[in-house]
């Protein structure tokens, strides 16, 4: 059986997760990859609705993401999954699930300054956030704690969605999880 991978965006809102895995996603399909995607946004509609945004309620969001994400990738097919995911411990756990089940855990770090993703704001929720109407909001009141060593480290200002996309799948060819172009 091919071995299964996670694809774990994580980053704050408007950092690019979701615009950059819509990029990469298409093209790892045109290579063979069998993959499915668990958008933060999405999730919250279908899996998680009623969830709130408290620390206990992210938690629960993501754990329920990772879950998913880990049968794919334990049964050898590929999740993308582009959440905020703000914690380290939660998202370690989720780690864990994936390797401890033999499947491949690839973090991705958006490395996006608040500010940027203040000016890019695409949701008008930044905006909110500052006026108070949003409480809790990662980035603002509420943190946001960087991974320590992702394997992929995206600095997006600056960078296009296509050169993102370019260095996962550099690295994805290069631990031999998917085939090359």
């Amino acid at each position: 059986m091919t071995q299964g991978f996670v694809l774990w965006f994580t980053g704050l809102s408007g950092s690019g997760k979701s615009t950059v895995s819509q990029v990469v996603v298409p093209q790892l399909r045109q290579r063979g990859v069998r993959i499915e995607v668990l958008d933060g946004d999405v999730v919250r509609t279908n899996l998680s609705k009623g969830l709130g945004f408290s620390k206990e309620d992210r938690d629960t969001n993501i754990l329920r993401v990772g879950f998913v994400a880990n049968l794919l990738a334990r049964n050898g097919l590929a999740a993308c999954c582009a959440c905020i995911s703000p914690y380290r411990d939660i998202r370690d756990t989720v780690r864990g699930w994936v390797e401890g089940d033999g499947g491949t855990f690839v973090e991705i770090f958006m490395d996006t300054p608040v500010d940027t993703c203040i000016e890019r704001d695409p949701k008008g929720l930044y905006r909110k956030a500052l006026a108070g109407e949003i409480k809790q909001f990662t980035g603002i009141d509420d943190p946001y704690e960087p991974p320590e060593h992702p394997e992929i480290r995206l600095p997006t200002n600056g960078t296009t969605p296509d050169e993102c996309a370019r260095q996962i799948l550099e690295y994805l060819e290069g631990r031999d999880l998917v085939p090359g172009a």
